[in-house]
């Protein structure tokens, strides 16, 4: 199968072209590589079933790119959550209008099967935990609902030009290759200064933390069986689901203030650096403090983690080091 990736030279992107490379598919990655790294993908140029153009979804034609492609795995999107409440206009840019252009190149080239990375932030502050996908999606980050228009904007193009889409609401995926995120700020914070170490919020943000290679495990396998339902597995509904919305997470969280005690063991400082925070129950405007999703939709069709939070914290912290 011809798939592109967008984001494909991204963190999560770039395993999603080595498991589908791996599987044998043709592959062509678009990627502006603004937030992504070729080097992530270097072991695949040169191969006959591998492509890579350095383009702006958000600005340029991108339509020629899906000429023959039968299926988009669309993560290409600006991840920073915070950076909403300084630049009010780049999740509505570089997510939601990125998306859209997507969405037009597939309806021009008659593409029908896409494959979305959302986030747990569309569910805003929810009160029930762990939160299933049936609840209401109040976001209160502009990233959150960059997201959740992505996924409207997804679900009436699938409606309206007989596609379908498997759309992933992610807990916080961590792990080797990541360049953003609370280990990675923690890791830089104490090499720069090993007696200090700021932690944004009260340390009591607690959140569910997947190892990158039981999300990428998660959309594989949530792919196969809703593909195998298509024809009536039994066991599985045969009526053909033009969205398909699963949560991927941890059935666990940890903490901010664990998340800095494991960093601090993994880099094995010599003394353990004073924590110093910043105040508020959030992190920042637009922070959820308390997140745990409820996986068990995907758990049902046979797919289940293999580290919990803490040990894919100390997992990523670890790959983080030795990269």
């Amino acid at each position: 199968m011809k798939i592109i990736v967008t984001g494909g030279a991204g963190f999560v992107g770039s395993h999603v072209v080595d498991r589908l490379i791996d599987a044998g598919h043709e592959i062509v990655v678009l990627d502006d590589l603004s937030a992504g790294d070729k080097r992530f993908i270097n072991p695949h140029v040169g191969k006959q079933n591998f492509q890579f153009h350095k383009v702006d979804i958000l600005h340029e034609d991108i339509s020629p790119f899906f000429d023959g492609v039968e299926e988009v795995w669309h993560l290409a999107a600006n991840p920073e959550v915070r950076v909403g409440a300084a630049d009010t206009r780049v999740h509505l840019e570089q997510n939601v209008i990125a998306t859209y252009n997507v969405l037009e190149a597939m309806r021009a080239n008659n593409v029908r099967r896409m494959i979305f990375t959302s986030t747990s932030t569309v569910y805003g502050d929810a009160d029930r935990l762990p939160t299933p996908e049936e609840y209401p999606t109040i976001p209160v980050s502009l990233y959150g609902a960059s997201k959740l228009a992505c996924e409207a904007l997804i679900a009436a193009y699938c409606h309206t030009f007989d596609m379908r889409a498997w759309i992933y609401r992610f807990a916080n995926v961590i792990g080797r290759r990541s360049s953003h995120g609370v280990i990675y700020d923690f890791i830089n914070k104490i090499r720069n200064n090993p007696e200090e170490l700021e932690i944004l919020g009260d340390g009591n943000q607690t959140k569910s933390y997947i190892y990158v290679d039981d999300c990428i495990d998660a959309m594989v396998a949530g792919l196969k069986v809703n593909a195998e339902a298509e024809v009536g597995v039994e066991g599985y509904p045969a009526a053909k689901n033009s969205v398909n919305i699963f949560n991927i997470g941890t059935d666990d969280m940890t903490t901010v203030k664990r998340i800095a005690e494991i960093v601090c063991e993994e880099m094995r400082v010599s003394q353990k650096p004073k924590f110093k925070f910043t105040g508020g129950k959030r992190g920042w405007k637009g922070d959820v403090p308390i997140m745990l999703l409820d996986a068990s939709k995907l758990n049902a069709l046979g797919w289940k983690q293999r580290y919990n939070s803490e040990e894919a914290v100390r997992k990523a912290a670890v790959d983080l080091l030795e990269a």
